[in-house]
């Protein structure tokens, strides 16, 4: 029989609608409404077409969107003082430096100097520490989009077996970290892993985010896991990192390429950006 699919995009808009009701509820209670500044230095087209996609979700669930476009030549000087004043800013719940950034930024540095209560992304250096401590704050968008989508299937993940695909900071790593505060047992691979398709075949919950097309095969999968494919892979079609027509028959539940894991990551951060108006209480 063939997996149950996972429905991201449907749960992305649940997802939306509650932000939407809690955004409104804390507006209700007396309170600013919560904003998200985002910024983008050039004109890169693909960028472009992801802040638009942010601001325009802000505004449908009540939340102020700052958007801030700097020319491609702008210096790093000019970035910097920029990403300071929004920490300074009362107004700003939320800071997201969209990368890439030009070759004279230093993306990451940049990502680095927003203050760990705004880092609606949660990938800066004291964000990563408080999630591998377990400590609460601001987790990355994707691996949260992750963990809601197994939330809301109910997948058990105490004393479950884990397996992620890949390290990334961006997901491999962050996704390892949750999964392993859900008490699952959390084995990580990567390029130099051994045997790596017997590895996965232990999995009770396989989560894919390598960045190569329909890495992972039918063969590869314990029957009934969960497979929750990160993947985004333009060859001839969008494609994710699993075989998705022979894992399916495999399977007991799966993400698609596309309609999967990619919506939950704006409508987590939808909700980041509310919570950082939370902290900053």
């Amino acid at each position: 029989m063939a997996a149950e699919l996972i429905d991201g995009k449907a749960i992305a808009a649940r997802v939306r609608e509650e932000v939407a009701d809690d955004v409104a509820r804390w507006v209700a209670e007396g309170h600013a409404a919560p904003g998200l500044a985002t910024v983008l230095v050039g004109e890169d087209a693909a960028s472009a077409v992801y802040v638009g996609g942010k601001q325009r979700a802000c505004a449908e669930v009540g939340i102020r969107g700052f958007d801030h476009r700097l020319a491609a030549e702008t210096p790093q000087a000019e970035v910097q003082a920029l990403l300071e004043s929004l920490n300074a800013d009362d107004r700003v719940s939320g800071i997201l430096l969209q990368l890439p950034t030009p070759p004279q930024i230093d993306g990451s540095a940049m990502s680095g100097l927003i203050a760990a209560h705004k880092d609606v992304d949660g990938l800066t250096a004291l964000s990563a520490g408080l999630l591998q401590k377990n400590t609460p704050g601001l987790r990355p968008c994707t691996p949260l989009g992750v963990m809601e989508l197994l939330r809301r299937h109910d997948v058990e993940l105490e004393g479950a077996e884990a397996v992620v695909l890949g390290r990334s900071e961006l997901v491999g790593k962050p996704v390892a970290s949750l999964l392993l505060g859900a008490n699952a047992t959390v084995t990580t691979c990567h390029s130099r892993t051994r045997d790596l398709p017997d590895v996965c075949r232990r999995a009770d919950v396989l989560v894919a985010a390598v960045g190569r097309p329909e890495m992972v095969r039918a063969d590869w999968v314990k029957p009934g896991a969960t497979v929750i494919d990160v993947g985004m892979n333009r060859t001839d079609r969008l494609v994710g990192d699993v075989a998705f027509d022979e894992v399916r028959e495999v399977a007991g539940l799966i993400t698609p390429v596309p309609g999967g894991v990619g919506p939950m990551t704006i409508a987590m951060l939808l909700r980041n950006t509310l919570t950082a108006a939370r902290l900053a209480l």
